[in-house]
């Protein structure tokens, strides 16, 4: 079971989970009810994504990193691969449960975007793209029926996971300053859609002192979330060799929890937001036992 969790990245699903909830704070609709589901349903693509990378990079790992599950030989290539389609079965299944047949049709995209990357765009210029596409779906899958108020939270995960995934492909050998500082301009980008994403109007059982609450803990978690990030990236933009993009490559992927929690908080879902930046110290601690880049 080692081998399986190392290679779905398990406790990096803590990141993911996350994005369901902002959306469905931005969208006005909390997770209720067969809804919470939807979190899972994030989890399940997470893993399936993941387990599909180390099937489709499995030469190359070979010679980079002999360590992985599939060229150590703990797990099979064909064992990898159907863990993949399992998971990403099980996504769906979960997604339909929760949403009915309009998270269904948020959700095809979504899985369809998790292969088109693992097999056909990664390492490309459209990798970037086809990543922050499936940020951005699965925050919309949380908003199901109302995606269009949920767009500004999921372009803002969106535009941080081009920023990450693009520094991301230099992990082994290193990165350019300008790829470092791309990424460092996406988060700034990022922060400052993040603190433009609440509704306009409050609902009008909203208290004044509760909506001075939700905006003073979205500023703090924005700021957390620039602070962790930002710093990672600059380092790396000083210093782009492969352990510090690694670094930064972590701290972009443990930022999703601070980010996600600082649009719902925005949004007025002050509890959920609270309760998911108590998973960040756990992904951290977690991340010195299963790497989860």
């Amino acid at each position: 079971m080692s081998a399986y969790v190392e290679l779905v990245r398990g406790p990096a699903a803590l990141t993911a989970v996350g994005d369901t909830v902002a959306g469905g704070a931005a969208a006005g609709a909390p997770l209720r009810g067969r809804r919470r589901l939807l979190p899972v349903a994030s989890a399940a693509f997470y893993w399936a994504g993941m387990a599909l990378n180390d099937w489709a990079d499995r030469d190359l790992d070979a010679v980079e990193r002999p360590e992985r599950p599939i060229p150590s030989g703990r797990v099979s290539p064909t064992a990898a691969l159907a863990t993949g389609g399992a998971l990403t079965a099980a996504g769906l299944v979960l997604a339909r449960a929760a949403g009915g047949s309009r998270a269904w049709r948020t959700a095809l995209p979504l899985a369809a975007c998790v292969w088109a990357y693992d097999t056909t765009t990664k390492g490309t210029p459209l990798g970037p793209v086809t990543m922050a596409a499936c940020r951005g779906l699965d925050v919309l899958l949380g908003a199901t029926g109302r995606e269009r108020e949920a767009l500004a939270a999921a372009s803002a995960l969106g535009v941080h996971t081009f920023g990450v995934t693009a520094l991301s492909g230099n992990e082994v050998h290193g990165t350019s300053p300008a790829t470092a500082g791309g990424a460092l301009a996406a988060t700034a980008a990022t922060t400052a859609l993040s603190t433009r994403s609440a509704r306009r109007t409050d609902p009008p059982a909203t208290s004044r002192a509760a909506r001075r609450a939700a905006t003073v803990l979205g500023g703090a978690f924005s700021g957390t979330y620039a602070a962790s990030v930002g710093r990672a990236q600059y380092t790396a933009l000083r210093d782009p060799s492969a352990a510090r993009v690694r670094e930064a490559t972590k701290a972009g992927i443990h930022g999703m929890v601070p980010l996600q929690a600082a649009i719902a908080a925005r949004h007025g879902a002050v509890r959920a937001a609270t309760l998911l930046v108590t998973a960040l110290p756990l992904a951290r601690r977690l991340a010195k036992k299963v790497s989860p880049t």
